[in-house]
């Protein structure tokens, strides 16, 4: 259950992959990162590696409400922004890392964060607070995550009660440690998947949460609703919905969890 003092309302349409399309107050439309190709879509990554897309998005660009904001967790790598995704940045307000927001430039919109930098945004004629968070995903790149408020989410135990979304990232102790700190998580929406990526010189690495990772992030920060995403259809995704389950169910956090039905919107708060 929200906190009684939580006098905004949000639903969540998940559309795959980190592709989540969030609205707030049944009007307000911020969209994670967008990616929008078709199925038969491949991507190289590396001189050895290419990425492929083996499912279609559940909605298309076409049928989109209007988008007042784009939470952008980096802008390097095609599962989090693919090419029609980048046109979906046009004349958009975006919010991404500081390196992803001069390689999209010259758009006016986008605006590049520091972890734990601060900006407001207006959106609908509704004043937010976006907070960027760090986040641990391949060496040598950047990424964030995003800490959403506002003054009619109210507070709980005199903490700002906040909407989070991890972008792709391992469990980080300080970052947990920190959130749990400044805020009260009422949903947090979580990349997971045990994405790996065969990194020359690093070999094998984890590059997004696995289950037990992602349940541990859950208690410690206190999240009262939490959305996975980012588990399914990619190649480089080790661990799918069945095992996820298993584990939180497991770590005692499954009741907490609620999954989503690509294309079906569904009313968390």
């Amino acid at each position: 259950m929200a906190p009684i003092s939580f006098m905004s309302t949000l639903s969540v349409t998940h559309i795959g992959t980190a592709t989540a399309l969030l609205t707030l107050d049944s009007t307000i439309h911020v969209l994670t990162d967008p990616f929008f190709s078709p199925p038969t879509s491949t991507f190289p990554v590396s001189a050895t590696e290419v990425l492929k897309n083996p499912e279609p998005p559940a909605l298309s660009l076409s049928s989109l409400p209007p988008i007042a904001a784009v939470l952008l967790s980096h802008e390097d790598h095609p599962d989090n922004l693919d090419p029609l995704g980048r046109q979906l940045l046009d004349g958009r307000r975006v919010l991404t890392t500081i390196d992803g927001a001069n390689k999209l430039a010259p758009r006016p919109g986008v605006k590049g964060l520091q972890p734990w930098e601060t900006t407001t945004v207006t959106l609908e004629g509704k004043e937010f607070s976006v907070t960027a968070t760090p986040c641990e995903h391949l060496p040598g790149g950047e990424c964030i995550g995003f800490i959403l408020s506002s003054s009619t989410f109210g507070t709980t135990d005199d903490k700002p009660n906040v909407i989070y979304f991890s972008g792709d990232t391992v469990y980080i102790p300080a970052l947990a440690s920190t959130i749990r700190e400044r805020y009260h998580v009422v949903v947090a929406l979580l990349n997971l998947g045990a994405a790996t990526f065969d990194l020359p010189g690093h070999g094998e690495m984890m590059i997004t949460m696995d289950g037990k990772q992602a349940a541990r992030l859950v208690k410690e920060i206190g999240a009262e609703v939490v959305v996975p995403m980012h588990f399914e259809s990619w190649a480089h995704f080790t661990q799918g919905k069945s095992e996820l389950e298993r584990v939180f169910e497991e770590e005692g956090v499954h009741e907490r969890v609620r999954w989503l039905v690509p294309g079906q919107e569904r009313k968390l708060i």
